[in-house]
């Protein structure tokens, strides 16, 4: 398995190319599996390297550890907190069973090289966290809900 660390539109990607096979490349970036369809086949009858389009990224700290496998997270009952556009959690500021208040900070999200506040928009009582720090999210994604 080949890994790169990418930097796109300032949101951190780390890919991992398993298997290339034709013009399907089988991937995982930030811990999430794809299937990429590539113009043309690499050629062999192996997995190669993919020349990237992207430069690699140095980072100035090391990768955090990898999180033990653990069962998903099943969403809470009550109002959902989404994600109003796509980037990578930079902190997680409250926890299952924690009172918010509307209005309170409870995600940061990176997006566009800026920190933008998420905020409940209920007053009630976290009954789920789906995200955590570092993890990418796409848009209207459910980042947290409150019952």
């Amino acid at each position: 398995m080949d890994k790169y660390q990418y930097k796109v539109n300032g949101i951190d990607y780390e890919v991992e190319i398993e298997e290339i096979e034709g013009t399907t490349a089988k991937v995982t970036v930030n811990g999430k599996p794809f299937e990429v369809e590539m113009k043309e086949p690499v050629k062999g009858t192996k997995p190669k390297k993919v020349t990237p389009v992207v430069a690699p990224v140095a980072t100035a700290a090391p990768a955090p550890a990898a999180k033990p496998a653990a069962a998903p997270v099943q969403e809470g009952s009550g109002a959902k907190v989404t994600a109003p556009l796509p980037g990578t959690i930079t902190e997680v500021k409250v926890a299952v069973g924690q009172a918010v208040k509307a209005g309170e900070t409870v995600i940061i999200l990176e997006a566009m090289k800026m920190q933008n506040n998420i905020e409940a928009e209920t007053t009630g009582t976290v009954t789920s966290v789906l995200v955590g720090q570092g993890d990418t999210v796409m848009e209207g994604a459910t980042l947290i809900t409150i019952g």
